[in-house]
């Protein structure tokens, strides 16, 4: 925990590597996962660079399994993840993985060729079969044509057959020529307006549809197709309907005009056909057992692949002696894991079989070091929170620590509801629950995956919103008469208490209590549940949540001035910081310490004692007169006063003054620069005393919001059916209740969450982190192969 409190001691090593030993040692590093190189060669670009043709051969083997991926994929295949992460192949292993790949990549594009071969050439059998069978059915049709035409002489020459003889007007037989084929059926209307216009109507185009779908050889989809049959008279004709055809991506066919031939090739056409069933069955089965084979290992392969190219790329970052046998490399990396690291270097100079040891040597430098807090599944969305806003400087106060519990309470004060947290927090305990099965389904949606990044924050949420749900007596915006409450309608005269036929033989619509004769005793746990059948509730709870707003920031702040102790030099904190912050501090402590006190046992004191919390803070210090306040309040007051005016210029001018003279025997000093500077900081603060401590108010102005908008989504949407005393106010209900039900988990748990939510955001970043964090520090990358997207390639 104490490297989360402050970020880990970091120191910049220098590392000698023998050249056949690097790659083993790199290979320890990277599973060990502490330590961050630098790049000696900057300025290098990267095929300029020692082992580029390494990489480059990394990228070529990626490419192949890439390949073999998609083709996986295509087919559906499911491929094995066992989780297991393998160490990476030494070097030689690097030309057995490249023959492998290379053998399944020719294989498979082996496999596709013929298959796709094999598939145009079965699509053109279908295709010529319903070709053969369509114009099989026109021939027939204009054959009984004929036959009516010659057998009825009052028919015109258009019903007469286009192939058969002549009408009984013409001696002579004309012989139409044709052409058959298939095109996409909708390109049909197109084709058909063509032939029109360019053949001058002197074509007859008759078309029927394909009733099953085709497969594409080459895409693979289902496409439609229709088959057309186009009778014309002439050469010149059948070249320009030829031509039409090319352009409109039309396929012709040979089609017989006898019937005797026209079976005779329908019946070597089905032969054909089934043949090529069989062929195509045996190349898809082969392709199958070569991809169920690669599937087995693909994941296994790509891990080996990027973690060897993960090596070569963090070798690049390194120079040589000037021997050319020794490799030279910078790093950072924790002091407390020196040892650790010491040991991988050890492992990796045995695993190389080298003689001479790898040195680790430690740098002295004035670098900044990058920034290292140790995490874990449970602090790591608290700690995305506070690097969102900037990474803090070395060695600086992580205010992630403190955040696991402001953070969720500042939330749960604004989302008091014991109803709505139980909800977010079972959905966060379902998160936590099943997280590792989660994690194994690998989801890709960016707004559940941050849900599920903040698992534990949503959980902690939930949890501090039942608290201040218990605390506000809120549940379902209902209050819940637990521990009994410690209010009795008692009559004042006679002290007896009121019933309900004593109230109504009064016709008392409203009863006023009288605090010192009804109420018995405080509640035992939070608000009592006689304030929500009250008429001044608003007003009750308004004091009660101002007040706590007010306290809870001011408590927030001053510990965010507190953890400023640690940030900054003693010079710097008791001359210039302590002075005004302390005493705003406890200024605001003394002053809500009186009305916090009025605000929980305003029962036993006279309302008229009880002052404006704004009002007097204003009368502190333009008027300092006696209240009717604890015990010299206004002395007290003045004293305060008096420490906040020269605190002022105390923060504005020490620091100046302070570093002149002790720069005033050394090196250069820019005064009016330091002074500008510290000028601005002093005005930034002292309106920060105010707006700040104004900017919780948010906590009191979001509770109530909350809290109204619950009840009003229930009077106006459950009350009525739940008055109903009929049996179809049951059925109704259950609508309603449905309704209900959708409308709290869309408006006043997702929507008023992330309100809530974002409000605490600001005042953690804004008011709190203001007071201490500077956040312009740089985060520590170490080399990992935990996280190796970092070296894949794209498509």
């Amino acid at each position: 925990m104490g490297s989360f409190f402050r970020s880990e001691e970091m120191t910049l090593c220098q590392l000698f590597l023998q050249s056949e030993a690097a790659y083993a040692c790199v290979s320890e590093l990277g599973e060990l996962g502490l330590v961050q190189f630098r790049d000696l060669n900057p300025d290098a670009v990267a095929f300029m660079r020692k082992f580029v043709n390494e990489v480059r051969r990394c990228d070529e083997m990626e490419r192949k399994l890439r390949f073999l991926e998609k083709e996986i994929k295509k087919d559906g295949i499911p491929m094995l993840d066992t989780g297991d992460n393998p160490d990476a192949p030494v070097p030689r292993e690097m030309i057995d993985l490249e023959a492998t790949f290379e053998k399944l990549e020719n294989e498979m594009k082996e496999v596709n060729a013929n298959s796709e071969a094999l598939k145009r050439n079965f699509l053109e059998l279908t295709e010529l079969k319903h070709i053969l069978r369509k114009t099989q059915t026109f021939f027939e049709e204009a054959e009984i044509h004929h036959v009516q035409a010659m057998h009825d002489p009052g028919l015109t020459d258009e019903s007469m057959g286009l192939l058969g003889e002549e009408s009984t007007r013409h001696s002579q037989a004309l012989k139409l020529g044709f052409v058959a084929g298939v095109i996409l059926r909708e390109r049909i209307p197109a084709f058909e307006r063509m032939l029109w216009r360019v053949c001058r109507g002197n074509v007859f185009l008759r078309q029927a549809e394909i009733e099953t779908p085709l497969e594409d050889p080459v895409t693979g989809d289902q496409v439609n197709k229709s088959v057309f049959i186009i009778f014309f008279q002439g050469e010149q004709l059948k070249s320009r309907v030829k031509k039409i055809c090319e352009g409109f991506r039309a396929t012709l066919y040979p089609c017989p005009e006898t019937p005797s031939e026209r079976r005779e090739m329908a019946i070597g056409v089905m032969t054909r056909i089934e043949d090529l069933n069989t062929v195509l069955g045996q190349t898809q089965d082969h392709r199958h057992r070569v991809l169920v084979a690669a599937a087995r290992n693909i994941k296994i392969w790509f891990i080996k692949v990027r973690k060897i190219k993960a090596i070569y790329h963090t070798l690049n970052m390194f120079n040589l002696d000037v021997t050319q046998k020794c490799l030279i490399a910078e790093c950072w990396c924790p002091v407390d894991d020196l040892d650790r690291i010491q040991q991988a270097l050890r492992r990796g100079t045995e695993r190389s079989g080298s003689s001479v040891p790898s040195i680790l040597n430690r740098m002295v430098t004035r670098q900044e070091p990058p920034t290292y807090n140790r995490q874990n599944k449970f602090t790591n969305g608290f700690q995305n929170i506070i690097d969102a806003y900037g990474i803090s400087t070395y060695r600086e106060v992580n205010p992630a620590l403190f955040t696991i519990i402001s953070f969720p309470f500042l939330f749960a004060v604004m989302f008091g509801d014991f109803g709505h947290g139980f909800i977010m927090f079972l959905f966060a305990l379902y998160l936590v629950v099943r997280e590792k099965w989660i994690i194994a389904q690998k989801i890709n949606n960016e707004i559940f995956s941050m849900f599920f990044g903040g698992r534990y924050l949503i959980l902690l949420m939930g949890l501090f919103s039942m608290y201040t749900g218990l605390l506000y007596n809120d549940i379902f915006s209902k209050s819940i008469n637990i521990f009994s409450s410690g209010w009795r309608p008692t009559d004042p005269k006679t002290g007896a208490f009121y019933t309900r036929q004593v109230l109504g033989d009064h016709n008392l619509q409203i009863l006023q209590l009288d605090p010192n004769s009804s109420f018995q005793g405080p509640y035992a746990f939070g608000l009592d549940p006689v304030w929500a059948s009250t008429t001044n509730k608003i007003t009750e709870t308004n004091s009660l949540k101002m007040k706590l707003s007010v306290i809870f920031g001011v408590c927030h702040m001053f510990f965010g001035i507190f953890l400023s102790f640690v940030n900054h030099r003693p010079i710097d904190i008791i001359l210039l910081k302590l002075q005004l912050k302390y005493v705003y501090s406890l200024k605001m402590f003394t002053l809500f310490k009186f009305y916090c006190s009025t605000s929980f046992t305003c029962m036993s004191v006279y309302l008229e004692n009880i002052h404006s919390v704004i009002s007097s803070s204003v009368t502190m210090a333009l008027k300092l007169t006696r209240q009717i306040l604890p015990l010299l309040q206004s002395e007290f007051q003045g004293f305060l006063v008096f420490l906040a005016a020269i605190s002022v210029p105390w923060m504005w001018l020490v620091k100046p003054l302070y570093l002149r003279h002790q720069h005033k025997y050394g090196q250069e000093f820019d005064f009016g620069e330091v002074f500008i500077h510290q000028t601005i900081h002093t005005i930034e603060f002292c309106l920060g005393c105010i707006s700040h401590t104004a900017s919780y108010l948010r906590l009191w102005a979001l509770s109530l919001a909350h809290a109204q908008l619950s009840e009003v989504l229930w009077t106006m949407v459950m009350q009525f059916p739940l008055r109903m005393n009929s049996i179809a106010g049951a059925f109704f209900l259950v609508a309603i209740f449905g309704f209900w039900a959708c409308a709290t988990i869309i408006v006043l748990i997702i929507m008023e969450g992330l309100s809530a939510f974002l409000h605490t955001l600001r005042l953690h970043w804004v008011e709190f982190q203001s007071k201490f964090y500077s956040g312009t520090g740089y985060k520590f990358h170490p080399f990992s192969f935990e996280d190796l997207t970092d070296y894949s390639i794209e498509d």
